[in-house]
């Protein structure tokens, strides 16, 4: 794409800026801005105001100052929620100075990043948190999500599984939808991105360069939400990326060298075991089958991973232009053998000012552009499964891979050997991806309170895929083969423009924005035929291509009130008008009310000794969800069948059409939140936090229910229908326990209780209701998981088993809960659910002169999981099939003796809590390279997925899904990085 080229153009020019501008100089003044803990503050300012010269600290703090005469100086350093400081300084020759900053009180003049603007923390009306590089998770870290991983209260974020580059499930206070998405909106630079899939990418966020982000802001409450309205009903997450300096070029090199291994593998009966099963179980003909090897077939599909990770960046400041320019190139190796992705990432930000500083330009330009080798993941339950007595490999037509038989063909009821699943199967993805804006902010000559602000941005991405299969696969014998491909691209406009006004009046403050936004976002599939390997064709797309586009048009505002700075009082409103829905209903309204008390403010307490801050906050507000729905859902749609069933008029075949369900009268999903909070600083800010009750309710719910057959085109209906709550509390405190010159020690802890609940389910109240909200591997459609009235939604849905005298299952025996002498469907009931009760995150660091070690712990509880892998596995027809073949099992089948399955027993749902420590890291900053150098170096180690520790037994107790069953294992991974700054 065009996009891409105009960006490479860019980033040769600007390296060539940045290389001209390095020129002979009198002195240079460099050193280290150090926070209170001895760690270098990133992106700090130092500035020279006397002779107007002024830079910004590297990732590890450091600075440097060039073009410098001999002589006294004084310099001024700042730094978000830090006291600015002046230090004189005498200039002679290469001058090296430290300068140790202290944190303000409580921050309280920390200015951060709200919806369409900024505001300072002390007067902030809603829930929000933000985090910043210093705190961000180290270590091996390729997708944007995974850095603030732990470190805020209510946000939950758990990694999908070992794949590279694979996603996350983002829950912000449990999400409140059922149907629709429960992912929060994410904006990165003030371009929203559209939450789609795309193709032939793992994990959309991958295709975004960790790197080169500087700070996330999470908004949690509708009151910070509200003025997004559309998909802001699950909070929002600000990613602010690094921008550029304003000194001297500053080189930033950093190198993250991994190895990842398989941290546990899922516990089946070895060899031994195995043979002994079949020898005191198995007839004559099934002992026959037991094989001379002793494979473990885990061992076969995992390797040790490789992965590295490399970052340039030059930031600066040419002609009076800040600018910054990076370049990434990641190649991770999966655990799973052929797994890969490479990843080459480029970033260019320029921010001049023009016309007496009254108009600032920021603009953003980022790409990707990634090759995936994708494993195929199929193997790794065929794994659980294989005969372990059975070997790789054997003289035969399938490759050579030893595979179950029947006749001269794969036995179809038995799995396929994992290792030729992958080796034989080869799925190949690239993906191109650019996200970029232009911001003008404009204040006017005549009434400079007064800004003008437009932002112009895109996001378009582009993703090919090809996958091939040979003849001989065993796994696509049958067809012989076949070849595929897959091409498609979404480009996603936008176009804002708002006007600010901000001024203070007497002993009031007056912030007001009132705005307009565009978005178009459409997506193009492209479908191609189907091969054989052989060549012939296999199947015929009806349509070559198809098309799905929606577009959303907005009008928003906010007025923020301050008196005295002690009381503020916010409101927004936005109302956004959606092409997912008919004229009648296209429009949503959602507005929201703030009020915050600085009571640190009264005069009973502004000379307070114990608090350093206090303040309470109420809000109100209402948020929108439209992404449960397809484009025109409200119209009729007809679908055509697939070529098998055609009609015949003379020579020519045509495809019959079916109507689908649809109701014309669809309208927005809204979601009431109620919140009331309080910050709170002792100590003079070295205790500090916030603690926060809310509660939401969803009306309006986009639901798939059943309906009556005959009254629509299908027996399922997306509708709006039903009611859902959350509440819950969420708290977090940190604290600086040691501060001194050398030794310093910080805590950090955040936790959040979460209730979600179902309130109601149908047009008309019925206590009774239930859709079905989850199936599992095995049982041909069997439903475990339902949102059900009064319940969590997804609750388990099961029989209450019976137990022995020496506390072992029956099989079959289940509990009579309704006591009418019968077993049946009325005996099942409600029991768990995959949701966490109460979820913590913890971290710390210590310093001591240049060496830090630091950790991060997360826990969960009350969150169960059902065991998809001994349920389904766990049974004697299993490993003794009757289709003439071996199978292995699950180590819980030496507990159980299951004959046959047991589904939907509630033995196999399983407490899942658990103690995690995600990280552990050493660093040492070894500073300057020589005296008349200017080389930094710092050196750092890190252990990610350290340890679990949980009574589940099962591969890994944190599954968004609670149903355990062909987990991608999350590997254990061991970091070596350098920080080369010059």
């Amino acid at each position: 794409m065009k996009v891409f080229y105009v960006m490479k153009s860019c980033l040769l020019l600007l390296f060539l800026f940045a290389a001209v501008t390095v020129q002979a100089q009198t002195g240079t003044l460099s050193g280290k801005v150090l926070d209170e803990t001895g760690q270098g503050l990133p992106g700090a300012s130092v500035q020279i105001k006397s002779l107007n010269k002024s830079t910004s600290t590297d990732p590890d703090g450091n600075f440097r100052i060039t073009g410098l005469a001999n002589g006294a100086v004084t310099i001024t350093v700042s730094y978000i929620g830090y006291t600015p400081f002046d230090q004189a300084v005498t200039i002679s020759g290469n001058t090296t100075t430290n300068i140790n900053l202290k944190p303000d009180a409580q921050n309280l003049n920390e200015v951060v990043v709200i919806g369409y603007g900024t505001a300072e923390k002390k007067n902030l009306t809603g829930s929000i948190t933000t985090v910043g590089a210093k705190d961000f998770q180290k270590g091996t870290v390729t997708t944007p999500e995974q850095l603030i991983q732990g470190k805020v209260a209510g946000v939950n974020i758990v990694n999908n599984g070992g794949t590279p580059g694979g996603g996350s499930v983002i829950r912000i206070r449990g999400g409140a939808s059922l149907n629709a998405s429960n992912d929060p909106l994410i904006v990165i630079d003030g371009v929203p991105l559209s939450g789609n899939s795309i193709g032939n990418a793992a994990n959309p966020l991958a295709l975004i360069n960790p790197n080169d982000i500087e700070t996330f802001t999470v908004l949690k409450d509708a009151n910070a939400t509200a003025i997004y309205g559309s998909r802001a009903s699950n909070g929002v997450i600000l990613i602010t990326t690094k921008k550029g300096g304003s000194g001297a070029p500053e080189i930033n090199f950093v190198t993250n060298n991994s190895i990842a291994t398989v941290a546990k593998k899922v516990d089946v009966l070895s060899p031994a075991q195995f043979r002994e099963y079949v020898n005191a179980n198995g007839n004559d003909t099934q002992k026959a089958l037991l094989g001379a090897s002793n494979t473990d077939w885990q061992d076969e599909i995992y390797q040790n991973a490789f992965t590295t990770d490399n970052n340039l960046s030059i930031a600066g400041k040419f002609q009076g232009v800040p600018y910054r320019v990076s370049g990434g190139y990641l190649d991770q190796q999966g655990t799973l053998i052929t797994d890969r992705l490479k990843r080459a990432t480029g970033a260019i930000t320029i921010s001049p000012t023009l016309f007496d500083n009254h108009l600032k330009v920021d603009l953003n330009l980022k790409g990707s552009l990634t090759n995936s080798h994708f494993a195929n993941s199929g193997a790794i339950a065929a794994a659980i499964q294989f005969d372990p007595t059975q070997p790789v490999y054997a003289d035969n037509q399938f490759g050579n891979y030893f595979e179950w038989t029947q006749g001269a063909v794969p036995n179809p009821n038995a799995p396929r050997n994992p290792v030729s699943l992958i080796r034989l199967n080869n799925n190949n993805g690239k993906t191109e991806r650019s996200i970029g804006n232009i911001r003008l902010d404009y204040s006017f000559h005549f009434l400079p309170e007064l800004h003008a602000n437009l932002n112009l941005g895109y996001d378009v991405s582009k993703g090919y895929g090809r996958i091939s299969i040979p003849t001989f696969a065993a796994q696509s014998f049958a067809t012989e083969g076949s070849r595929s491909q897959s091409l498609s691209e979404e480009t996603n406009k936008i176009a804002e423009f708002y006007l600010n006004y901000a001024k203070n009046v007497g002993i009031s403050r007056i912030d007001a924005t009132a705005g307009y936004g565009y978005y178009d976002n459409a997506t193009t599939g492209y479908n191609f035929p189907s091969y054989r390997a052989t060549g012939a064709v296999q199947t015929t797309p009806v349509f070559p291509f198809g098309v799905e586009q929606n577009k959303l048009l907005s009008y928003y505002g906010r007025l923020v009130y301050t008196l005295n700075d002690k009381y503020i009082l916010s409101g927004t409103m936005r109302a956004d008008a959606s092409s997912k829905f008919s004229q009648d209903n296209r429009w949503g309204y959602f507005p929201s009310v703030g009020l915050t008390w600085r009571v640190i403010g009264e005069n009973f307490l502004k000379d307070s000794k114990v608090l350093s801050d206090l303040k309470l906050r109420l809000s109100y507000g209402q948020t929108g969800n439209k992404d449960g729905i397809g484009n025109y859902d409200y119209l009729a749609k007809y679908y055509a069948n697939s070529n098998t069933g055609q009609y015949q008029l003379g020579n020519v075949f045509y495809n019959y059409y079916t109507p689908a369900a649809y109701d014309p009268d669809l309208r927005w999903e809204s979601t009431t939140t109620y919140n009331a909070g309080i910050d709170y600083g002792f100590a003079g800010g070295r205790i500090s936090g916030s603690v926060d009750a809310y509660y939401k309710e969803t009306k309006d719910l986009l639901s798939t229910i059943n309906i009556p057959v005959g009254t629509n085109f299908s027996n399922l209906l997306t509708t709006n229908v039903g009611n859902m709550e959350v509440k819950g509390i969420e708290a977090n405190i940190n604290f600086a326990a040691i501060q001194s010159e050398n030794l310093n020690w910080d805590f950090g802890f955040n936790l959040a209780y979460n209730k979600r609940k179902v309130t109601n389910l149908t047009l008309n109240p019925d206590p009774g209701s239930k859709i079905g909200a989850g199936n599992i591997a095995g049982g041909t459609g069997t439903t475990l998981k339902y949102n059900a009235v009064n319940q969590v939604p997804g609750a388990f849905f099961v029989y209450q088993q019976v137990y022995d005298s020496n506390g072992l299952p029956l099989e079959g025996v289940y509990a009579d809960r309704n006591e009418d002498g019968v077993i049946n469907t009325s005996d099942q009931y409600f029991y768990q659910s995959p949701d966490p009760r109460l979820t913590l995150g913890f971290n710390t660091a210590l310093s001591y002169k240049k060496w830090t070690v630091s950790t991060v712990l997360r826990a969960n509880f009350g969150n169960y999981v059902y065991d998809n892998v001994s349920s389904n596995l766990g049974i004697r027809s299993n490993v003794l099939s009757p289709s003439g073949i071996l199978n292995n099992t699950g180590s819980d089948f030496l507990n159980t003796g299951f004959t046959q399955v047991q589904y939907l027993s509630d033995y196999y749902i399983k407490n899942a809590s658990f103690l995690k420590m995600d990280n552990v890291g050493l660093s040492y900053n070894v500073g300057k390279l020589s005296a008349n150098r200017n080389t930094t170096l710092r050196i750092s180690a890190n252990v990610q997925n350290v340890f679990v520790i949980s009574d589940y037994e099962g591969l890994d107790p944190e599954l968004p899904s609670g149903i355990d069953y062909n987990l991608y294992p999350r590997p254990r991974t061991y970091t070596l990085g350098l920080n080369v700054g010059f």
